[in-house]
């Protein structure tokens, strides 16, 4: 009994340190060239839950008046020095006013433990980031999108679904993490039994993690090392990305430690797309050719009704590519402009 309560104090005190501002680092550490274009700065804000989120800041060095804005998050497992950062400054340099913010749990943000998720929560994160821009007075609160990335996709289109001030949703690469994880890739282990597996070895963990006073973390991706002959092409992408100095960042969950083994728990429960039909807003899907995460972005398309939904497919393109051109310039940022300005305007 000593042992629990011991656990329980120790969680609670971790919950209570969720209090304290983030340490918001001031030099430029991203993983791609800061523009002469941009005025760059961080910002903090809370969601919903108390939880404060760290962002940055791009804006137009032209910029007058009150702009459309945009808030990107993304992929699943990066930190907003790696892509959302990369897609936030260059649609900054396209003349909207963009933040990169990362998801409550991760990086620079609050919340505790560190690196965990919840569909709730990270849905949440996004609209949080709506109530931030909309209170700026250089935001027309009239002209407010989204753009989420990999597993942030799926977040967004949440957030589309239940969110009416979000005028234009993009999601590139995207992944539907619910499905992921409750089926397996391609939907390989969509079975009662493997669900039942997954929840017993999560549970199992719970009790693991309640008596050490923390949770137990696992590294998602191998080092490149110890890639071998028969690992997939998707998991040599992940690694080439999160593992090399391509795309490696300190704070990153994928670059790192990972998440928390208990991380899934909430997602294997939920449906993130489960209102999906009845987004009004307009929606773009973005996905490379070659992406192993293509068919999300198709169910998701299907799922989709009206005459403002868009699937653009990256011909050649994996998913990786997506995340920072691939070396071959991969990510259409003309056509995401475009669709902005048609539907922030």
């Amino acid at each position: 009994m000593t042992r629990f309560i011991i656990g329980a104090i120790l969680m609670a005190m971790a919950f209570t340190a969720n209090a304290a501002e983030p340490e918001l680092t001031q030099e430029w550490d991203k993983t791609f060239p800061k523009s002469e274009k941009v005025d760059h700065c961080k910002a903090v804000f809370q969601n919903r839950f108390g939880i404060t989120l760290a962002a940055d800041v791009y804006k137009p060095k032209w910029a007058e008046g009150r702009l459309a804005a945009i808030a990107v998050s993304g992929p699943f497992g990066a930190v907003k020095e790696q892509v959302s950062g990369r897609y936030a400054q260059e649609l900054a340099g396209r003349g909207f006013l963009t933040i990169a913010f990362d998801p409550s749990f991760t990086g620079e943000s609050g919340g505790e433990p560190r690196n965990i998720n919840s569909p709730d929560i990270n849905t949440e994160d996004f609209q949080a980031a709506v109530d931030y821009l909309i209170s700026r007075d250089d935001v027309d609160p009239e002209r407010v999108g989204i753009c989420g990335i990999c597993g942030w996709g799926g977040f967004a289109l949440n957030a589309a679904a239940i969110d009416t001030r979000i005028k234009a949703t993009v999601a590139v690469t995207m992944y539907d993490m619910s499905r992921v994880i409750a089926k397996g890739y391609d939907d390989s282990a969509d079975t009662p039994e493997a669900r039942r597996a997954m929840r017993k070895a999560m549970n199992d963990q719970r009790i693991k993690d309640f008596r050490n006073g923390q949770p137990t973390y696992q590294a998602v991706l191998p080092n490149p090392d110890e890639l071998t002959a028969d690992s997939p092409q998707f998991l040599r992408d992940y690694v080439s990305f999160y593992k090399t100095p391509r795309g490696y960042h300190r704070r990153s969950p994928g670059s790192n430690d990972g998440w928390a083994v208990t991380a899934a728990l909430s997602l294997l429960n939920t449906k993130l797309l489960a209102y999906a039909d009845e987004i009004e807003s307009p929606v773009l899907l973005v996905h490379g050719e070659k992406a192993h995460s293509r068919y999300f972005g198709e169910t998701a398309f299907k799922m989709l009704k009206g005459d403002n939904k868009e699937l653009l497919i990256v011909p050649g393109a994996s998913h990786c590519d997506l995340y920072d051109g691939g070396g071959k310039n991969a990510i259409p940022f003309d056509r995401i402009q475009a669709f902005y300005r048609k539907y922030l305007k």
